[in-house]
């Protein structure tokens, strides 16, 4: 009598048939490689990623506009990943708030086996729907928000659990995966595909897989906050000036907006109170510091909009 498989061994099956579990023959004898050859190896596959990337920019696309206009509205973006997939979801979320000077509110992430699996691998909590479903629960997710699920391999049981219970509340949800045809691109509305192929350690989705996921999220996070007038043209106008690099590059991006040489900028930043939005607000629009000030809360902190809506009283 034929023994039926059972449901560890089809798994098993199922994951080896994925582009991202496949052995690479380019690769192959990697531990008999100097370390020049192994560089050499590493960097040619790498180099596969940004086609990989932009093989999908139709969908990233259409995910910007689905973020943009749910943070317009006040919503939120949510990220949910596990691994290495979760930790590279945590770095964009954390990174927005200083980058953009949004709330921290605005970008979330949930990590599978919580803040602790960032430092520490907790790999079970990933196997469990249940946890996905509760962890995305906790964050009650409504129509105003976009959830994106990140999974190089688009199977993880916990990503795909959050993603479904998202989309049944209302919310737009976007899968970030680099094989097709997944179940976790299948649940959600937007399936982001970057088809990176056989990684050079066989399933080690850190390398180009990861490297893929974080391109992604970057223009994702990033296209949002430009549709939103959170950057002025191409500078990052609402970054904390903390520290001395800041502070420079604050002075540096007044320098080239305001057109002022580098004396005036920092008169005019520290007539600002260091706060390189208010800075420009005064230089474009030819206003007072409070003038400014009213100004950018008028625009949710949008540079553009400010100098437009500002009026010196």
């Amino acid at each position: 009598m034929k023994r039926r498989a059972s449901k560890r061994e089809t798994s098993s099956a199922n994951l080896r048939h994925l582009g991202t579990e496949k052995t690479n023959r380019a690769s192959a004898g990697l531990d008999r490689k100097s370390a020049l050859e192994i560089a050499r190896i590493i960097n040619r596959e790498d180099a596969k990623v940004a086609a990989a990337v932009k093989g999908a920019l139709r969908q990233i696309a259409q995910a910007i506009d689905l973020i943009a206009a749910a943070l317009s509205q006040g919503g939120r973006l949510i990220y949910v990943g596990t691994g290495t997939s979760g930790r590279i979801a945590a770095l964009d979320a954390v990174e927005c708030p200083p980058t953009f000077d949004v709330d921290p509110r605005m970008v979330q992430f949930i990590m599978a086996g919580g803040p602790r699996a960032l430092a520490t691998a907790v790999e079970a909590d990933e196997d469990s729907r249940e946890l996905g479903r509760k962890a995305i629960a906790k964050k009650k997710p409504t129509k105003k928000d976009v959830v994106v699920g990140v999974a190089a391999s688009g199977r993880t049981p916990f990503t795909i659990a959050a993603i479904e219970y998202a989309r049944a509340h209302g919310a737009k949800t976007v899968a970030v995966v680099c094989n097709p045809k997944s179940p976790l691109g299948k649940a959600a509305h937007v399936a982001i595909v970057a088809d990176v192929g056989a990684e050079v350690v066989a399933g080690s989705t850190r390398m180009k897989a990861g490297t893929a996921e974080k391109m992604i999220l970057n223009m994702l996070s990033t296209g949002a906050m430009a549709r939103l007038g959170y950057v002025y043209g191409n500078l990052m106008v609402n970054l904390h000036t903390k520290n001395e690099k800041l502070a420079e590059r604050g002075v540096g991006i007044v320098e080239e907006i305001a057109g002022l040489d580098h004396r005036a900028a920092r008169k005019l930043l520290a007539a600002a109170g260091g706060r390189v939005p208010v800075a420009l607000v005064m230089a474009k629009a030819g206003v007072s510091r409070a003038d400014a000030v009213v100004a950018l809360r008028e625009s949710q902190g949008q540079v553009r909009r400010a100098i437009a809506l500002a009026k010196p009283t």
